[in-house]
């Protein structure tokens, strides 16, 4: 199926993580990010088929363009699921074929289907069958200490026959063994090179890069280069940064927000906890996702610690947030 518009559009992605990017973070990374396409944490077919469908599908109508990440390596399985996504309504489905860790090993899926292409052109097949989203992959450069080029060149080649048309590729070999899943983030090598030459021998393809992109600054050197820039631990770090990546992603330059921008999130975050806590849902489980958001500004340290405040929390005291808003700095005549 070909891209859809929300997902063509989208030349900025946040990256899926495990225990990071669930509805609430997304909600939030929306307001800050109105145009790019947002990422679920990796979901396993299993807990699809045999889990709780709702808590892993439910999400607010603000998130779209919205992308649900599978995990998996049945074709059939793979297949069930894009049908319930589709029914839920998320623009894109994506295949993890590079996350490391050993959990994800031991259900023969990430990163080490890397090593199987024609399972992953299979499986991409199963659900493009399935259902009438853009299917899309998710992969690293390489497996262990081999940096041949016509291993990742193969794997593309063979899931694009498939109908895969954007391919998200963390600049990093995926090394399976002696190092766990953050120092993989950070100890393979970054080879963007690798990405490049993709591009060029792949032009009916689309590519997002991802790995290593920190700054504003580093995603406009990619404007051009890439069809797109994937996101992760900084724009969860840093969300005050999401409007200068996605502006940089357009190879534009974005003015920092404003304190009266951090300020309006605050309250429209409040506005939706609200209703989340009506809802039953712990108000930690929403403001976790805010701690970095006056990072770097006087009052920082006390937002931190008020939205960490365990009695308030508990009570789920949603004034909370107005309460630990920084205060403006006035600016000297």
């Amino acid at each position: 199926m070909p891209l859809n518009a929300a997902t063509e559009r989208a030349r900025l992605s946040t990256a899926p993580m495990m225990d990071r990017t669930d509805r609430h973070c997304r909600f939030f990374h929306r307001l800050l990010a109105p145009t790019a396409l947002l990422y679920t944490e990796m979901v396993t077919t299993g807990a699809l088929i045999h889990g709780d469908q709702p808590r892993h599908l439910d999400f607010d109508p603000s998130e779209h363009p919205v992308a649900l990440q599978l995990g998996g390596s049945e074709p059939e399985e793979l297949a069930h699921c894009a049908h319930l996504a589709e029914g839920w309504g998320y623009d894109e489905i994506n295949l993890n074929c590079g996350c490391p860790s050993e959990r994800v090993q031991r259900g023969a899926f990430g990163a080490c289907l890397m090593a199987e292409p024609a399972l992953v052109a299979d499986c991409v097949r199963a659900m493009r069958d399935a259902c009438g989203l853009p299917v899309t992959v998710k992969h690293r450069i390489g497996l262990g200490r081999n940096e041949d080029y016509g291993f990742v060149g193969d794997f593309v080649g063979t899931v694009a026959a498939a109908g895969c048309e954007r391919f998200i590729v963390h600049a990093r070999n995926a090394w399976l063994e002696g190092l766990s899943p953050k120092q993989n983030r950070e100890v393979p090598p970054l080879r963007y090179d690798v990405v490049y030459r993709l591009v060029a021998d792949f032009p009916s393809l689309r590519f997002v890069l991802n790995g290593g992109l920190r700054s504003a600054a580093d995603v406009l050197v990619q404007h051009g280069r890439v069809d797109g820039v994937m996101i992760g631990r900084a724009a969860y770090q840093e969300p005050y940064l999401l409007p200068e990546f996605e502006a940089a992603s357009r190879g534009e330059r974005a003015v920092p927000i404003t304190h009266a921008d951090r300020a309006a999130v605050v309250e429209t975050m409040r506005e939706y906890a609200s209703v989340q806590v009506s809802r039953g849902v712990p108000l930690r489980a929403i403001t976790r996702h805010m701690l970095g958001l006056f990072n770097g500004l006087p009052g920082a340290r006390r937002w931190r610690q008020q939205l960490s405040d365990a009695d308030a929390l508990q009570a789920g005291d949603v004034d909370l947030l107005l309460r630990a808003l920084p205060r403006p700095v006035a600016r000297a005549a």
